[in-house]
């Protein structure tokens, strides 16, 4: 174990931030002023090591060009790349000999996509988590970071989550048949046809459903109705198919009811007892597609189809499929799920305990992410020999496993101070920690066989094993993680399921919609992800990924179906890079209106780093300044920062935002609101000028290690579990710098992240 010892160092500032300091800020940050309570007068005399925070701070204001405030005497462009690096570098020599990687909490919980993900590859078992744990709370913009706690609610819900999973996996004999029901959300339009479905079909769903045993299982399906308990668009004779692995297994047909126009019982006869093999299985219900009418109406009908009054289903819709059993089931069945357990099995009852020995220590080496003792077994063999003596051999397995699934070694990610190193001092952390770091970085989850096995053997934190299991994880399939985990809550992807617009002014938005703007940003880096691309093409790229839906909503042409593809863009088109996708523009607006401040306040926090503080608490009522919504937004905004409480916030935030006003609430191009051009002119804090969301793109990518430094930021808080503190800066700025020297390829980013002090060391107390 390497153990980083503090050594005296003094570090005075460099004569040119002194008289850049006297010349540009001591004005308002001196002992008598003491802006933003900072007093440079005080600390630039002073050993900079005592105040790298502060001085941090400094660097992040002048890289942002926010300080000093604009109209006050500046420095040039060239003056504020000097300052910034000189300032930097003087930083970066105190951190090299006093690192100070910070610290994580000791027990850190798996949050339910981490417990979702560790199942899957510890028992080859895909669960609905959702169903089973509550939400996570988010803190510094992720749900792995605050999951220190287990109170004993949650203690229950984990309990009974591990005897579900663990009957599951084992596939234990069942007392009575059991169900599961998947309800599709009611904005969904079904009129076309589903992606992952055959062609010729039309609306319906697509499910991934686990079947514990082999058995017979029932298939229900119920139809949307309308508030008045009509079968919305069921005007003639209807061919249902239900698909098991894309073979049909049952056909119906479904036709309005005749006489006394009784709908009740329209949809009483879609049900089927399926024989179904143990394990997950793709389960599919849709229609057969009728040939298409033409809507006559004097525009271009909506693609949106669900509401009764406004634009009502054409065709009839699946509201929910219900799939219960097993009914007669006598046989476990041959499953990945017992395959992963069951390593060995025993002949006669003699064997039984010491194959009971052996798949223990197996999953207990793998639940645990680290190499097992006798102290190890000792409780889940004692559930093992209990439930034995009750109900046989697999039951005895499968209690161990519940043991296992509810042990602080499996729910706590665990990293304890070696006793040996001193109080608040930097050590590198063991293999073990180092693999489980990396599989739940890249894969929100437990390390593989081969993960792990290099950090026995004290390989892995060697450079070239350690790039190469970096390499390989990255090429993963696992690693989509990074897209619908890390992406999705850096990027807001996860608030477009709260998200619905005021229909009245947006009537062709539905879930169709939704679904298509967040598959778009999420191909979006997974491409970054899977090509080894510039980072920069999220700020600016000549493509995009679209199907049918999204495309017409762009009023892009030649592009047909369900399916997304990539697209390349015209030069004059409105679409490519994040600021100009549907997700983010969506997620950043009313549901009215569009919102310039939360544009601008994204925009400042999660790619450039430089969030605005939050309002103080002495913000007064906006009342008296209440502004006609029949306004154009920018003069609506400009009463608002008419108050000065508010005005150093908004200048910051708004005038970003306005630069995006050409795209409407749900993400439409538009040259005019109510009939008045749009103004789209903007700015960024240090007074630059720019028009449109290009000139804004320009503006990030001129000043590239803003929006990279940031994304590593934001990176390194998923990656280590805590907020970023200004002692990390340092090791943010080589990965900036090293990054720039690739080319940015997201490769160099991650591994410069798993390669630096923060992820590679930690501090005892």
């Amino acid at each position: 174990m390497v153990i980083f010892t503090s050594s005296a160092f003094a570090a005075s500032l460099p004569t040119l931030v002194k008289t850049a300091a006297g010349r540009y800020c001591l004005d308002c940050h001196d002992g008598a002023v003491k802006k933003g309570n900072l007093d440079l007068s005080k600390i630039l005399a002073e050993d900079l090591q005592l105040h790298s925070t502060e001085w941090e701070g400094v660097i992040r204001k002048l890289a942002a060009r926010q300080m000093p405030p604009v109209g006050k005497d500046r420095p040039s462009e060239k003056e504020f790349d000097r300052l910034v690096a000189t300032l930097g570098s003087v930083l970066d020599k105190v951190a090299a000999k006093n690192p100070n990687p910070g610290r994580t909490e000791t027990f850190r919980r798996l949050n339910r996509t981490e417990y979702q993900n560790a199942i899957r590859d510890l028992l080859g078992l895909e669960v609905d988590v959702a169903a089973l744990l509550p939400k996570d709370d988010a803190s510094h913009g992720f749900d792995n970071v605050s999951v220190a706690d287990l109170s004993p609610t949650l203690l229950n819900r984990y309990i009974s989550a591990a005897e579900k999973i663990s009957r599951l996996a084992v596939g234990a004999p069942m007392n009575k048949p059991n169900g599961d029901t998947f309800r599709l959300k009611p904005d969904r339009t079904q009129e076309e046809h589903v992606e992952g479905l055959p062609l010729g079909t039309r609306g319906g769903t697509l499910l991934r459903p686990t079947f514990p045993r082999d058995g017979e299982y029932e298939i229900q399906i119920r139809l949307t109705r309308d508030r008045n308990e009509v079968v919305e668009g069921l005007h003639e004779i209807h061919d249902l198919e239900v698909l098991l692995d894309r073979s049909t297994v049952a056909q119906f047909k479904v036709g309005p009811p005749k006489g006394d126009r009784d709908f009740e019982k329209v949809d009483a006869h879609l049900k089927a007892r399926v024989s179904v093999r143990a394990g997950t299985h793709e389960v599919g219900v849709t229609f057969l597609k009728n040939p298409s009418s033409l809507v006559e109406t004097r525009r271009e009908p909506y693609q949106a189809r669900y509401n009764m009054h406004r634009h009502p289903r054409l065709s009839p819709a699946i509201y929910q499929v219900s799939v219960t059993g097993p009914y007669e089931s006598k046989e476990a069945g041959d499953t990945l799920s017992r395959r992963k357990i069951f390593l060995s099995y025993p002949t006669k009852f003699a064997e039984e305990d010491a194959c009971a020995q052996r798949i223990v220590s197996a999953l207990v080496r793998k639940a645990y992410r680290r190499p097992v003792d006798g102290a190890d077994l000792v409780k889940p063999m004692e559930f093992y020999r209990e439930a034995k003596m009750a109900n046989g051999f697999e039951a005895g397995i499968g209690s161990a496993l519940s043991a296992v699934l509810i042990s602080p070694e499996f729910l706590f990610r665990i990293e304890r101070d070696p006793a040996e190193v001193g109080p608040a001092t930097a050590y590198r952390v063991s293999d073990i920690t180092l693999a489980s770091r990396l599989s739940f970085f890249l894969w929100s989850s437990i390390p593989d066989e081969e993960l792990l096995s290099a950090a026995e053997r004290s390989e892995l934190h060697r450079p070239k094993m350690l790039e190469k299991q970096v390499r390989r994880m990255l090429a993963d399939p696992r690693a989509e993680s990074l897209v619908k985990n890390f992406a999705a809550q850096w990027l807001y992807l996860r608030n477009l399921d709260f998200f619905t617009p005021d229909l009245r002014l947006f009537p062709d938005f539905d879930d169709n919609l939704r679904e298509a703007f967040r598959r778009e940003t999420e191909l979006h880096f997974e491409a970054l992800l899977r090509e080894d691309r510039n980072v920069l093409d999220l700020i600016k790229a000549d493509y995009t990924f679209l199907n049918e839906r999204l495309a017409r909503h762009y009023g892009i042409p030649n592009v047909y179906g369900s399916q997304f593809r990539r697209v390349m863009l015209s030069p004059d088109s409105q679409r490519g890079g994040l600021l100009r996708q549907g997700s983010i523009l969506t997620v950043t607006s009313y549901a009215t209106r569009t919102s310039p401040v939360i544009r601008g306040h994204w925009i400042l926090g999660n790619l450039l780093g430089t969030p605005p503080p939050p309002p103080p608490a002495n913000v007064p009522n906006l009342k008296e300044n209440t502004v006609s919504d029949s306004l154009p937004m920018r003069v609506r905004l400009a009463e608002h920062r008419a108050n000065a409480v508010c005005a150093s916030c908004h200048n910051l935030m708004d005038p970003i935002g306005f630069s995006l006003e050409n795209f409407d609430a749900i993400g439409r191009w538009r040259r005019a609101e109510d009939g008045v051009p749009v103004d789209a002119s903007g700015g960024f804090p240090d007074g630059s000028k720019f028009t449109g969301v290009a000139g804004l793109e320009a503006r990030l990518i001129a000043h590239p290690e803003l929006f990279v430094g940031t994304m590593i930021e934001k990176l390194l808080t998923f990656a280590l579990g805590r907020g970023i503190q200004e002692h990390d800066a340092p090791a943010v700025r080589k990965i900036v710098h090293d990054a720039k020297g690739d080319g940015n390829r997201f490769s160099s980013v991650i591994l410069g992240i798993v390669n630096s002090t923060p992820f590679t060391l930690r501090k005892t107390r």
